[in-house]
């Protein structure tokens, strides 16, 4: 085991208890692959035209919002 992951495991040890679980959850998120994980298209892609075929979606901006903006499309 090389210094730094020595110093890693001293660190670790001499957290106060109430510090575990945000370092874990900070470790979990740096250990898992981001890109992998994440939905691609997001949700808003797509936006230009609504289910409809409509292209004005500027003009009715609040309807939009209500029925779902971002809402899969069936």
């Amino acid at each position: 085991m090389d210094a730094g992951r020595r110093e890693l495991h001293r660190l670790v040890d001499a957290l106060p208890d109430d510090q575990v679980a945000l370092l874990l959850a900070d470790l979990r998120r740096r250990l898992t692959p981001g890109v992998a994980s994440s939905r691609w298209p997001p949700a808003f892609f797509g936006m230009g035209v609504d289910r409809d075929g409509c292209l004005e979606l500027s003009e009715r901006v609040d309807e939009v919002l209500a029925d779902g903006f971002g809402a899969p499309r069936s």
